[in-house]
């Protein structure tokens, strides 16, 4: 079991950058597979970035393509959004979110993660 807890989030204006952290509990991080997900009022749970247990395969959504690097540091049991070129339309809650058994590839679906965290808002302003 792994316990997710996000933070980094914030109020940055269009063009502007923040680094989203997600931090786990537990010694065995590397055995999961992390996506982020965000959600904006009224929308559905978007799919935003995913990566392996090692780093070696990542995937975007098309929307940040470009704009947003997902990475990980086992050392530290933590995953990080860097999140570039940020759009008022990137404004929602992001999620992160982990499961053992996407360790060796990556999925776009929220259904494939058990472990969620308790979400931090990302606000960009016009």
């Amino acid at each position: 079991q792994v316990q997710l807890v996000e933070s980094g989030g914030g109020l940055v204006q269009a063009g502007g950058s923040l680094r989203l952290s997600c931090a786990a509990s537990g010694r065995t991080f590397s055995r999961y597979g992390m996506g982020w997900f965000r959600q904006a009022p009224g929308k559905e749970r978007e799919f935003v970035a995913a990566i392996n247990w090692i780093g070696s395969s990542t995937n975007y959504a098309d929307s940040v393509k470009g704009r947003f690097t997902i990475s990980r540091d086992n050392a530290k049991n933590t995953a990080y959004l860097q999140m570039n070129s940020l759009k008022p339309e990137d404004t929602a809650i992001y999620y992160c979110a982990a499961d053992q058994n996407i360790k060796f590839t990556t999925s776009m679906k929220p259904i494939d993660y058990e472990y969620w965290g308790q979400g931090t808002q990302v606000t960009v302003s016009s």
